[in-house]
């Protein structure tokens, strides 16, 4: 199953576009790369790039699309990796930008095809779900960086003090009040939504909204890894 997730963000799409598209800004946001690198491009071709994520190295292709008639952008991607502790070992994805009254719909859609062998497909029952909740809370971070000039370092400490709050609260009540008390006081503690200025999964959509948003540009199927 495809992972897709959505956010809105109050920012200017110029802004938006260059966080996401420069290197050494995105790999600053998303959770799920420790460091992207542009290789040098070869004329008429498009952007390769190297990326490391989760102890493990893989290659991939990019393009962007920033004229369109509807005044959105687009970038779509493939990816691959031959590393054998990479549970991904192929896949493709999107971005779509799409301006609009109360910022830019900030869009990804991506699906990959696991190693592994036989116990790829079991593992990525976890994995997976772990990828798009990685994804969500990048987007998140992202969103604050932009409209609250909060930048991912600090997003990333201020979330690591959250969960120590949240984990030390559970524990203390499991401690010292009642078996019943304690639960319901854990529950609380671990649904409770984090402060505004804490990156958050739950504020993104993870299902597509529209037929619209659900559907793959069209440039992904002329996109090949080389």
């Amino acid at each position: 199953m495809r992972i897709y997730v959505e956010t809105r963000i109050r920012a200017d799409p110029a802004a938006l576009w260059a966080r996401t598209q420069d290197p050494a800004q995105h790999q600053r946001w998303d959770l799920r790369f420790r460091r992207i690198e542009y290789l040098p491009p070869a004329p008429g071709e498009p952007q390769r790039f190297r990326y490391a994520t989760f102890g493990v190295a893989g290659v991939g292709i990019s393009v962007g699309e920033r004229r369109t008639p509807d005044a959105s952008s687009t970038s779509a991607l493939r990816f691959a990796s031959d590393h054998p502790l990479s549970l991904i070992r192929a896949g493709s994805g999107y971005w779509r930008y799409r301006p609009g009254p109360g910022g830019v719909r900030f869009i990804t859609g991506y699906d990959y095809r696991p190693g592994w062998g036989r116990l790829g497909p079991l593992a990525d029952l976890v994995f997976r779900p772990l990828m798009g909740w990685a994804t969500a809370w990048s987007f998140d971070r992202l969103r604050l960086w932009l409209e609250e000039g909060i930048n991912p370092e600090t997003a990333l400490r201020r979330a690591l003090s959250d969960l120590a709050v949240r984990l030390l609260l559970i524990i203390a009540t499991l401690l010292l009040t009642p078996w019943p008390t304690a639960l319901a006081t854990a529950l609380l503690a671990l649904l409770a939504p984090p402060a505004p200025g804490v990156p958050a999964a739950r504020r993104c959509l993870r299902r597509p909204p529209d037929a619209l948003a659900a559907t793959v540009p069209a440039t992904l199927s002329r996109l090949e890894l080389p």
